[in-house]
């Protein structure tokens, strides 16, 4: 069991005021990504800097920052991945008028940094939490991508109606696929990726925001675990 609940979590900042046009901001997005059958977390390395990150980069022009942190995080770490709905505190309001049944789960930032790029430009970055992709998606994916050339391919979302517990008989323990070579510049091909426990993982990533993704994402996996068991055995 991860002793992550005893650690603090960071304190979010005070709100601010501040302005940029578009030629001043740049917008990206990252994940922490779960192996949820064998409870670990995709964390990445920087074979020659040497610092543990977990993937991130900047949004597409005209994507969407969820798609794009998927994205990312499979060009920076070889894994496909998908934005995991989670039981999550946060600000945005339902859909207008929405005929659909509101979920206790939502895909919503769990963290977001400003970050300065250089003395005139900004960096607003969006942390995500996913999973890798059950075995038969990835192959489709796979085959999907063969035939276009490489081409990266979105992945269906996480089934509205599918718990957690049926989605790990899914993987029944089998590790998932890691590519190769499928970052897009020379600093990505240095790039190592590695599963860790989710507390190994928050020692590698001790001191930065992204430690308490890991954190975040793991705890809310688990009270949603335990919120559908519940449901269950109503």
């Amino acid at each position: 069991m991860t002793t992550s609940s005893t650690r603090s979590r960071p304190a979010s900042n005070l709100p601010l005021i501040a302005n940029f046009d578009s030629a001043h901001l740049t917008i990206g997005a990252g994940v922490a990504i779960f192996h949820l059958a064998t409870s670990h977390v995709v964390v990445c390395y920087h074979s020659k800097e040497k610092y543990w990150f977990l993937p991130k980069g900047r949004r597409d022009a005209g994507e969407d920052s969820a798609t794009g942190a998927e994205r990312e995080g499979f060009e920076e770490s070889g894994y496909r991945n998908r934005l995991l709905p989670i039981p999550l505190r946060h600000r945005q309001p339902q859909a207008h008028n929405s005929n659909d049944t509101v979920s206790p789960f939502a895909v919503e930032p769990v963290w977001t940094q400003l970050l300065p790029v250089t003395r005139s430009t900004q960096y607003m970055l969006f942390w995500y939490i996913a999973e890798t992709l059950p075995p038969d998606i990835e192959q489709s994916l796979s085959q999907k991508s063969t035939q276009a050339n490489g081409a990266y391919m979105t992945p269906p979302p996480y089934p509205a109606t599918m718990t957690l517990a049926e989605r790990i008989v899914l993987n029944k323990k089998l590790d998932p696929v890691r590519h190769e070579n499928t970052g897009v510049n020379e600093d990505e091909a240095l790039y190592e990726s590695y599963l860790l426990s989710v507390d190994e993982a928050q020692q590698k990533l001790s001191g930065t925001i992204m430690a308490d993704v890991v954190r975040t994402g793991w705890e809310a996996i688990q009270t949603r675990m335990a919120m559908e068991e519940s449901s269950k055995s109503a």
